[in-house]
């Protein structure tokens, strides 16, 4: 039986409040999947996304990366919030891998299959994990922001997959033909899935900002959707 609800873990000085799906009653541990929210905080889209990959098989912690559980209220208070992470690269990796730490030593979890996937800037912690290092399977990004951390460049362990939207403002052209050079450099095991006349926020029924290029597309969520089982399954296979 499919169970969810609260799932606190910390770093030692921060506390963070994550979300945890998983099912009570699996006899063996299952592939463990961590959910790295849009820049808003964790809120009602990642959870429902953790409860789909539940009833896929998988144990999901929809984690938190500004800590507390603090969701945003307003625009102006997520971009503040980016801003501090934006200046502080290492802490936002270092956040990552106490999640994946955490997802990792959950009972009902095998450690050698896990896999991270992110939303917008929830997709650029994904990305940072991988790039520091993450002992994962796979590292997937939608419709996520691309830019490096400062320093050297480390070899990435896990399969990555980009899922994009073309016209997406937040990562023109230039960014992903640069993440492509850093991924053939850096990572033997990349795919990307570019959609047309797609923008920023595909996947998010709430994005509602054509002028600037942040709009829903039911055609490429379900399109990405799909492409992210496959590679799921095909990676965590055992």
């Amino acid at each position: 039986m499919i169970q969810e609800g609260l799932h606190t873990y910390t770093d030692g000085t921060t506390e963070f409040v994550g979300w945890l799906v998983q099912d009570d009653h699996a006899e063996t541990p299952r592939p463990g999947v961590l959910i790295a929210h849009a820049f808003g905080g964790l809120g009602d889209f990642e959870k429902e996304q953790a409860c789909k990959l539940a009833d896929m098989g998988y144990t999901v912690l929809a984690m938190d990366y500004y800590g507390g559980g603090q969701r945003a209220t307003s625009r102006t208070q997520a971009f503040e919030w980016i801003g501090a992470l934006n200046a502080d690269r290492p802490k936002l990796a270092q956040r990552m891998h106490c999640a994946l730490d955490t997802l990792k030593n959950l009972p009902r979890v095998d450690p050698n299959r896990t896999a991270a996937i992110g939303y917008c800037y929830g997709g650029k912690a994904v990305l940072d994990l991988a790039r520091t290092g993450g002992d994962l399977r796979v590292a997937a990004s939608l419709h996520g922001l691309y830019d490096p951390p400062p320093g050297p460049a480390q070899p990435i362990k896990p399969a990555v997959l980009i899922l994009h939207g073309w016209g997406d403002p937040l990562a023109p052209p230039e960014a992903v033909q640069e993440l492509c050079a850093e991924l053939t450099k850096n990572c033997p095991d990349w795919q990307l899935l570019a959609f047309g006349h797609t923008g920023h926020a595909f996947t998010n029924p709430t994005a509602d900002m054509p002028d600037q290029g942040i709009l829903y597309s039911e055609i490429a969520t379900r399109h990405s959707w799909r492409a992210l089982a496959d590679f799921l399954a095909d990676k965590l296979s055992p």
